[in-house]
């Protein structure tokens, strides 16, 4: 397989013509000002009145076509109505005008062909402009005309205008630019959205004990565990110790709700019946999530005892309630002191407690804006002929944001624009494309599936404050025969603070809630629960209109990010070596040193040693100001551009074809047995070198240990002597005349080195470590 130069995975800057060009100093001061201006001609059809009837009745079945050149847009008809009324607008883009004249004709449905009424006829150089903040264009009544410029009977309320996308009309109208799509869902499809996640908590049930179970096997004690489902959740407490009817767990069970509160909380005493191998159900209660304490910080909330109530099947099917004595005693709030995670908390987008009482003050505003993509690859055939019909999904915090569909293009333009509040400068915001499959008769049994362009993550961090970055950014996306570039996409990104110093006093902040310092949850629960999160975001959003659908709302939230990959964990290695490099550096410095590979410098080195070690209180400011020095030096390489995707970072570009097949199986794996067994060796020699690794550490912290632990008598008698020796030494003489020595040993001259190892190593080695004993 051939790579494309890594220079096509490059991030570029460009200068787009943004806002029109209004420009005060370093800030664009227009609306939209973070994208290109795009002219539209807008037509609100509103009603018509008086339209004559062209049947026996006098009633006819309107609707109104606006025809520009070529585009031909209708409104919906109504039947037997002479004064209908649509409100529709219309929205021509005027890039692509070819035209002169706007024709609007009123039309009788029928079912051979539609008759003609009248229409009203617009020359474009009369028409007015309108830029927002103006007040919408007030509609007026205009007669209709036959075909020959006459009057006659009927009139047509219009409002005509030249505009811009910043209108408050541009959302909801019938754009030229989707003239081929047809049909009420396939439209709504293609429209801008905006999206909010929903509010989600953690449920805590911390189930104490039950009273008083009457199980139907009295000559056996009971072996009882409690189970809790909320709506797809199921979770149950382990067996409990006391084989009693009045058992006792103390055991706490986590879930995600999500407001509103749709389903509640089913909890049940199962008894594991060994022998019949089917768990009897002792008591149930079902407890409404809407009467739930809510709990903001880590003071307890009182307990209650809830009844159980049993249900036993009786003839016929039904099912007959028994209520009884039996009780469950029970700790339930809403947890609105965390933040639920739903994202990895490696590009999270927002960090902010549930509860809106524990919100601070936002420090500032993120706007982007979404200009347009070029060289975007074909997704699909349509009449044979390859087509792309992309869209953007942007989310930051609780708000998804979805752009318009344009049709039939590989180098869209949307120039849309969308501001979030930030709270916290550390977070990521992450924007998609896509492939909308969902026109054109798209909505199929079985159901399509938007297919993925690319997407980019930018942090905040990472920009300069009020500062407009406008970059194309490689839409690449990897694919089981490698890394792809399926585009670019061009973004304008400015992050305006509001407050320097609250935004400074955030970096001393912790970076979640206190709740998950002072009551942390484990590892396993915070995995379960943000698989839980994401199912439910995942749902929610694809019940709105028009849907954001769940692979988009996955492939935003990097769900199968923590599968096994070959190529990931190769990647995370050269990023420890990376990080380790500069040690290594500072080592492999530090051998020439003693080596005396260069005089000159081994030589300032001990001069500086010696001035250390006389005057100690040197020793931080020194290394203080040594980092203050390097920080400075450092400015004027400053990155310039935003982080992007690095396929060389991610072992992208040179993964094997079999690593990534791997990585692209499904979880069980459907690959064939053989290539299974070879997977499995090739895991299985990686871990025995991971084990190698972790096996030499251990050995050299059990020798330490066996210094002092007379495993070996003799060699813990050496150590303890010399332990002696040491005390007695140091205690007589000088602090600073024992570094001097010890300095000036470490760095003597390669003359009086030897190649064998040191007697302290040799020491070292000799000591004995539990290897021996293992099996």
């Amino acid at each position: 397989m051939q790579r494309p130069p890594q220079e096509d995975f490059s991030l570029k800057e460009t200068k787009p013509h943004l806002g029109g060009g209004k420009v005060t100093g370093d800030k664009l001061t227009s609306t939209y000002d973070l994208v290109e201006q795009m002219q539209y001609l807008y037509v609100r059809v509103v009603k018509a009145k008086d339209l004559p009837g062209k049947d026996v009745t006098g009633s006819l079945d309107p609707y109104v076509e606006v025809r520009l050149g070529n585009y031909r847009g209708t409104t919906r008809h109504f039947e037997k109505k002479s004064n209908p009324e649509w409100n529709q607008v219309f929205a021509f883009s005027k890039e692509r005008i070819q035209a002169s004249v706007l024709e609007v004709n009123v039309k009788d449905k029928d079912f051979i062909k539609d008759d003609f009424v009248g229409r009203v006829m617009f020359d474009l150089n009369e028409i007015p402009k309108r830029v927002p903040p103006d007040s919408p264009l007030a509609p007026q009544w205009y007669r209709l005309e036959d075909r020959h410029g006459n009057k006659v009977k009927g009139e047509l309320m219009l409002a005509v205008w030249m505009g811009t996308q910043a209108d408050e009309a541009f959302p909801e109208s019938w754009h030229s630019d989707a003239a081929t799509v047809s049909g009420a869902d396939a439209l709504a499809n293609i429209r801008s959205k905006v999206y909010l996640s929903p509010k989600l908590w953690y449920l805590r049930v911390n189930v104490i004990e039950a009273q008083d179970l009457i199980p139907s096997d009295r000559s056996r004690f009971p072996e009882v565990y409690v189970k809790a489902i909320l709506g797809n959740q199921a979770l149950r407490t382990r067996v409990s110790m006391s084989k009693t009817i009045n058992p006792m767990w103390n055991e706490d069970l986590m879930f995600v709700a999500a407001e509103p509160f749709e389903e509640p909380l089913i909890l049940s005493v199962e008894d594991r019946v060994t022998a019949a191998n089917k768990d009897e159900v002792l008591g149930r209660c079902v407890i409404p999530l809407q009467y739930i304490d809510r709990r903001f910080d880590h003071r307890p909330i009182n307990s209650r005892w809830y009844n159980l109530e049993k249900h036993i099947i009786v003839e016929g099917e039904k099912k007959k309630e028994i209520k009884f004595a039996s009780r469950i005693h029970m700790r339930l709030y809403l947890e609105g002191g965390y933040h639920v995670l739903d994202e990895s908390t490696h590009y999270s987008s927002d960090l902010r407690p549930t509860a809106k009482q524990l919100w601070k003050s936002s420090i500032g505003v993120l706007e982007l804006g979404i200009l347009n993509a070029q060289g975007l690859s074909p997704m699909k055939t349509k009449d044979n002929r390859a087509t792309t019909d992309a869209y953007c999904v942007a989310k930051y915090g609780q708000k998804w944001v979805r752009t318009r569909t344009i049709i039939d293009s590989f180098a869209p333009k949307w120039n849309e624009q969308y501001t979030w509040e930030v709270f916290d400068p550390c977070t990521v915001i992450t924007i998609g494309v896509f492939d909308n499959c969902h026109l054109h008769g798209g909505d199929k049994p079985g159901g399509s599936r938007d297919s993925r362009i690319g997407k980019v993550r930018i942090r905040l961090s990472t920009l300069e404050t009020d500062r407009v970055y406008t970059h194309s950014y490689p839409l690449l996306v990897l694919h089981p025969t490698g890394v792809k570039k399926m585009g670019e996409i061009h973004l304008a990104v400015r992050f305006t603070c509001s407050s320097l110093m609250n935004m400074m006093h955030m970096y001393s902040q912790p970076l979640l809630p206190k709740m998950h310092y002072i009551h942390p949850l484990t590892v396993t629960q915070l995995d379960s629960l943000r698989h839980q999160a994401t199912q439910i975001v995942s749902m929610r959003l694809s019940r709105a209109e028009p849907p954001l659908r769940k692979e988009i709302v996955e492939y935003m939230l990097d769900v199968g990010s923590h599968m096994w990959s070959m190529r990931r964990s190769k990647a995370n290695f050269f990023r420890i070596m990376g990080v380790l490099g500069g040690l290594i550096a500072i080592g492999r410095w530090f051998d020439q040193i003693c080596n005396w590979k260069n005089p000159i410098t081994t030589v300032l080195i001990h001069i500086l040693f010696l001035i250390l070690v006389l005057y100690p209180e040197l020793i931080l400011p020194t290394i203080f100001l040594y980092l203050f020095l390097i920080g400075v030096w450092y400015y004027r390489w400053r990155p310039r551009h935003p982080p992007h995707m690095d396929t060389r970072l991610s072992c992208a570009d040179n993964a094997h074809p079999d690593e990534l097949d791997e990585e692209f199986d499904t979880f069980p794996t459907s690959r064939p047995p053989d290539i299974v067994r070879m997977r499995y060796d090739r895991l299985r020699s990686i871990a025995g070198r991971i084990q190698t690794v972790v096996g030499d550490l251990a050995t050299q912290g059990e020798r330490l240990q066996s210094l002092l632990s007379w495993r070996d008598p003799r060699a813990t008698a050496l150590f303890v002597i010399f332990c002696l020796i040491a005390a007695i030494v140091l205690y007589v003489t000088p602090f600073q005349v024992v570094a001097l020595l010890t300095g000036f040993y470490v760095l003597r001259h390669p003359r009086f080195r030897h190649k064998l190892p040191s007697a302290p190593l040799n020491f070292f080695r000799r000591l004995p470590a539990r290897t021996d004993c293992m099996l």
